[in-house]
């Protein structure tokens, strides 16, 4: 299953339940945003043929971010643009979320194991801005 979170009708997350299953390739995200997630399911035997990327200069204007429940339960808080607090989801072990815009915040409700990606250079406090 696939869920679209809205904020005041803007996409802010994706969310891919860990019972998600899909033949081939499917991209969730168009080839515009600043993050690009996709899926895959090959049979054994599958080839993906040797590339590269070419360097290219992006402009990025946002910090997308991934992460991998890899154990436990997650609530994630949504907030809208003036940080005003406006619903939350439930995550699970083996679920998947893509934060794309927007305010957030975690509530951990059990012992959790997660892998965090997002684009670089990554200056911590300095890319951050903390809301009560």
């Amino acid at each position: 299953m696939i869920e679209r979170i809205k904020v005041d009708d803007i996409e802010v997350a994706l969310i891919i339940k860990s019972d998600f299953f899909q033949k081939g390739i499917n991209f969730f995200t168009n080839e515009n945003e600043d993050f690009q997630l996709g899926y895959m399911s090959r049979p054994a035997g599958y080839k993906i043929k040797p590339h590269k990327h070419i360097l290219k200069t992006r402009t990025i204007n946002t910090t997308s971010e991934v992460l991998f429940l890899k154990k436990g339960n997650v609530r994630v808080n949504f907030y809208d643009s003036n940080d005003v607090f406006k619903n939350s989801v439930e995550l699970k072990t083996g679920d998947l979320i893509l934060l794309k815009n927007g305010a957030h915040g975690f509530d951990i409700l059990s012992d959790s194991v997660m892998y965090e990606v997002k684009q670089g250079p990554f200056h911590g406090a300095e890319d951050k801005e903390h809301i009560e």
